[in-house]
């Protein structure tokens, strides 16, 4: 009966907490929008956890955490990833107290350490899915800008075409640069300081094509058409290899979460079961498991992470 209330409110508080955080997503993309058009500030949110969250996201902390954030292809904000993490963390306490029988002080730590855990691994996972994601839309906008340097556009001209027409997240560093044009930056600078945000060599090799041709001049649809088919090339081997690795990687997430499973589900069964952990014998066993995973993790992350 006791499992069952507990089980019910933690579905309950689940709901409630969705409901919130998408009323508090909402409500932030309309204040933005408004932004971006009015460019006008005499609206403010009366919500108060959306103010909280404000103040947050304006911190140095905030700052630092949103350009991870960026660099995991994670959009985001710095308080919204809180928000989930520490949600998470609440509803994993709930349910070590109430569905394995674990202590709440003890279901409570083990939670803070789950939710830093999950903090670390996460941008371990994701780490440079930003610049993956640029790298993949790079055939795209060779192909458009290839297209429209043939209808007989300017470079200049054909980048507008690009970053009006590419996908997120590209479509904004392409804006960056075409802004920089149009406040008057030379062109290679505006290349230049393109080539310092994305640094990867696919980026290196477009930006010097475009070098190039701006300088000796050339037939550069043809050039941008070849690097588009080299590109795509490049993009099916890639998923090829993830593909053939996938099976790898999938078991060392699982690996580490088995045991810890049956952990609790013995501590369900016999009760105490868990406590043998915090006398030093445990300790030195927890230790040297959790090592062994994350030594385990990193390697096999090494051998899946092929480079074309």
């Amino acid at each position: 009966m006791e499992s069952a209330v507990l089980f019910g409110a933690a579905v309950l508080l689940f709901i409630w907490g969705m409901y919130n955080y998408l009323g508090y997503r909402k409500e932030k993309k309309e204040i933005q929008k408004k932004y971006e058009e009015l460019f006008k500030t005499e609206n403010q949110r009366s919500s108060f956890i959306a103010k909280v969250g404000d103040r947050f996201d304006q911190t140095d902390y905030a700052l630092e955490l949103k350009k991870k954030l960026v660099q995991a292809n994670i959009p985001i904000l710095p308080s919204e990833f809180y928000a989930i993490l520490i949600f998470i963390g609440f509803l994993m306490s709930i349910l070590l107290f109430g569905f394995f029988n674990i202590p709440l002080i003890i279901s409570a730590g083990i939670s803070a350490i789950g939710m830093i855990a999950a903090y670390w691994f996460i941008f371990f996972i994701r780490k440079n899915k930003y610049t993956e994601q640029l790298n993949n839309q790079l055939s795209e906008a060779c192909r458009l800008l290839g297209n429209a340097t043939k209808s007989g556009m300017t470079i200049t001209q054909g980048l507008e075409v690009v970053a009006s027409e590419i996908n997120s997240p590209a479509r904004e560093e392409f804006k960056v640069l075409t802004q920089n044009l149009r406040l008057g930056l030379d062109f290679e600078r505006a290349l230049a300081e393109m080539e310092k945000r994305i640094k990867t060599r696919e980026y290196k090799l477009f930006i010097s094509a475009l070098m190039i041709q701006k300088r000796s001049g050339g037939n550069l649809t043809k050039v941008l058409y070849e690097m588009a088919q080299t590109l795509e090339e490049r993009k099916i081997l890639r998923q090829t290899i993830k593909t053939a690795t996938a099976e790898q990687r999938f078991v060392s997430y699982i690996l580490p979460a088995m045991p810890i499973f049956l952990l609790f589900m013995l501590n369900n069964i016999m009760d105490g079961f868990i406590d043998l952990i915090f006398t030093v014998p445990g300790a030195i066993l927890m230790t040297i498991f959790i090592i062994g995973m994350a030594v385990a993790l990193i390697l096999v992350r090494a051998v899946t992470n092929i480079k074309v």
